[in-house]
């Protein structure tokens, strides 16, 4: 999986203690209601499309650009759905981080969906009802609250 620039000189002084980062990931559908997921690199599990926010980039333009660069599809995002924070994860190389998700609703516009990057295994459309089992748990509950399609973002109340 690459680690973004700025990620891996913070590790250079921190080594693998935790991180806080920020994140987003979108929950993307076509024109047929079927919605994107990738078969993640690292764990094998389907999931939305998500990635971590480069320094100053606003939330939705990353969504936009994680989208493309890991399926190669052009979307537009509809609306924000959720925001949320993550477990901590500790990835296979030892590093922990936790995340601040910002979760938005987008329409494909464009492009063919296929692996565009070393981070997929594969990626498909999936109807609402036939979602794969191996999904991870943060996706469900991504793709949960996007599906309820409410005007408001769904966030956890104190």
């Amino acid at each position: 999986m690459p680690v973004p620039e700025f990620v891996a000189r913070l590790r250079a002084h921190v080594g693998t203690t935790p991180l806080w980062l920020s994140g987003v990931s979108a929950v993307v559908f076509d024109d047929d209601g079927r919605v994107l997921l990738t078969r993640r690199a690292d764990n094998g599990k389907w999931a939305v499309v998500s990635g971590i926010l480069e320094p100053g980039e606003q939330p939705a333009v990353a969504a936009v650009r994680e989208v493309f660069e890991e399926t190669a599809v052009e979307a537009e995002v509809m609306r924000l759905s959720s925001v949320d924070v993550s477990e901590q994860i500790t990835y296979p190389n030892g590093d922990v981080a936790q995340y601040l998700d910002v979760c938005f609703v987008m329409r494909a516009t464009g492009g063919t969906a296929r692996v565009a990057d070393d981070e997929n295994l594969e990626v498909s459309w999936f109807g609402p009802d036939e979602l794969p089992v191996l999904l991870t748990a943060t996706s469900a509950l991504r793709l949960e609250k996007a599906l309820e399609n409410r005007p408001e973002a769904w966030f956890r109340r104190p």
